[in-house]
């Protein structure tokens, strides 16, 4: 697994922020998240060491994980970045947004149907940005497409979209010390409905307030991705880490 974080820094942009990881772990080191900077490992993909073989030499690229991919203050950046991925097919690069309506206006001039070397993976944590969002990632032209819902905030109703343009429907709750509940009654109805589509189901992860059957679990942050791997409700999953 490798991440690449071309540049750092983010605004929340909707309910699902409301406890961003990165703006948790920047609060420790007394780091402003909503200033995006370029990192330092912006050309990562396309660096070599000193025997001119890559420093990245295969699998998939966990990319802009620290920030949005489509955040406004990259635009500038962006092109570039696009062009290391075009360059290094041999990798795969997966990245994640909630910025569903930047995703067209800022396609490279040579993408056409999509790269096959990129996932764009669209987030959704309620129904009201279900509703919103999904309308328009369904129409974009992005060879791999995955949902993501997480932090799931509330029971989601995924049904319209669930068709062969989605590779993967990935679930799980918040993590941190104010996290709010993920219900396990919510995730067990995004399940039926991939199962229902025979859309691959992946049940990433428990969160901090894990409510089953009427009781809400503290769940250690060490135990929430273990706890659902134990609950063995994944469906066709395909890992992202080993992924295409």
């Amino acid at each position: 697994m490798t991440l690449w974080n071309p540049w750092h820094g983010c605004h929340k942009y909707s309910a699902g922020c409301a406890n961003c990881y990165v703006y948790r772990m920047d609060e420790r080191y007394g780091r402003d998240s909503s200033v995006v900077k370029k990192t330092k490992d912006f050309a990562l993909p396309v660096k070599k060491k000193k025997d001119g073989s890559w420093k990245i030499q295969e699998g998939v690229v966990y990319t802009c994980f620290s920030s949005d991919f489509f955040v406004e203050e990259a635009d500038a950046w962006r092109k570039e970045a696009w062009s290391f991925m075009k360059q290094r097919s041999d990798l795969h690069f997966y990245m994640i947004t909630k910025r569903v309506e930047r995703i067209l206006p800022n396609l490279p001039d040579d993408w056409q149907s999509g790269y096959e070397n990129v996932t764009i993976c669209a987030t959704i944590e309620n129904q009201i940005e279900a509703e919103r969002r999904l309308p328009v990632y369904m129409e974009l032209p992005i060879r791999h497409k995955e949902l993501i819902c997480e932090p799931l905030l509330e029971d989601i109703d995924l049904t319209l979209w669930l068709d062969e343009r989605i590779e993967q429907v990935t679930a799980g709750g918040e993590s941190g010390d104010e996290a709010r509940m993920c219900d396990y009654a919510w995730i067990l109805h995004l399940r039926e409905q991939c199962l229902n589509k025979k859309i691959p189901f992946y049940f990433k992860q428990t969160g901090a307030r894990f409510v089953k059957d009427g009781i809400c679990y503290h769940i250690p942050r060490k135990q929430q991705l273990t706890q659902a791997r134990k609950a063995n409700i994944d469906y066709l999953a395909v890992y992202p880490n080993f992924k295409k």
